[in-house]
């Protein structure tokens, strides 16, 4: 399934058919396995997904080293 982000600088609330889209995303109930969030890659990159769009950017980047975030971007192709 591909899911087209509409991650903002600033948290929204969905609209429309969104919310049942992304509740689909999300897992029935939270694990840790081996000391990783949730079972696969793919559903931690979706529930990632589903908390930038409800938190949105300017309030993620202030979580870890400003350094990191700006290492990663530096990297971005383009």
């Amino acid at each position: 399934m591909t899911v087209h982000w509409d991650i903002r600088r600033r948290g929204r609330a969905w609209v429309g058919n969104e919310m049942r889209a992304r509740v689909e995303l999300l897992p029935e109930k939270f694990e840790v396995i081996d000391g990783r969030l949730l079972w696969s890659e793919r559903e931690r990159i979706a529930m990632l997904g589903v908390m930038l769009e409800q938190v949105g950017i300017d309030k993620a980047i202030r979580l870890g080293d400003p350094a990191r975030w700006r290492a990663a971007i530096s990297e971005l192709p383009g």
